[in-house]
């Protein structure tokens, strides 16, 4: 039996398979080692299957892992940030860089202000996984940096008295989130630099000066700051306030 779809009918099948295959779960994938029989070097494309969020802490890198320094810029950069997942009816957000391109993800399919979330990248390679942890007096969000040998904490951020302080491990200072215009904005400014800004974000406004919501940001980050780390603060601080 043949059937027959002309040209209308069958761009129309095309359009809404396309629609279903990009609104598939893609989760946290970890770096792993590669084998000894395995070539020293692959393409993104040839990684391994993704592992799922509750799998074990990741083992030494491979060699399709992001660098570092591919998220760090000598200028000023300027990201739009939608507290919103690309999957279907779940909870999350996605970032786009100047290009529209997007650079960072975060997915928590059917579970909002998750108690550890992923932040990846558009190929669903893990950048830091944040951890809530509760302690005797008051609780705080640890981030874990996954591109090197083995999970280590990079950041941890606390809350006292309605201010929110990142502690970076070095220096006495670390970073603070500052309050801006409006109950949306905020800047992260550098203690250990006597508060100079590492990077600003505020609700998205069109040309005309329209807001384009409570969920849609315009992020500034400032030269030569980690912008990834900057990301993952800012996913904090989306947790801390029921956002994502």
């Amino acid at each position: 039996m043949y059937i027959y779809l002309n040209p209308p009918a069958l761009l129309h099948l095309l359009t809404e398979l396309a629609s279903f295959s990009s609104m598939a779960k893609v989760y946290p994938q970890t770096p792993s080692s590669p084998s000894p029989s395995s070539s020293s070097s692959s393409s993104p494309s040839s990684s391994s299957s993704p592992s799922s969020p509750s799998s074990s802490s990741p083992s030494s890198p491979s060699s399709s892992s992001p660098s570092p320094s591919s998220y760090v810029s000598s200028k000023q950069e300027c990201f739009t940030i939608w507290m919103k997942s690309l999957v279907y009816n779940s909870h999350g957000c996605t970032a786009y860089n100047s290009n529209g391109e997007i650079v960072y993800r975060v997915d928590n399919y059917d579970k909002k202000c998750s108690s550890q979330v992923y932040l990846m990248d558009i190929r669903g390679n893990v950048l830091f996984a944040i951890q809530r942890k509760k302690l005797p007096v008051f609780g705080c969000w640890d981030g874990y940096k996954w591109d090197f040998s083995k999970k280590q904490r990079w950041f941890r951020v606390t809350t006292k008295r309605q201010m929110i302080h990142v502690d970076l491990g070095v220096g006495e200072g670390g970073y603070k989130i500052v309050k801006t215009g409006g109950k949306l904005g905020f800047k992260i400014v550098n203690l250990d630099q006597d508060g100079a800004l590492v990077a600003d974000i505020k609700p998205k406004q069109t040309a005309s000066g329209i807001d384009l919501g409570n969920d849609v940001f315009t992020l500034t980050v400032e030269p030569d700051v980690d912008q990834s780390l900057i990301m993952a603060i800012i996913m904090v601080h989306g947790l801390i306030h029921g956002q994502l």
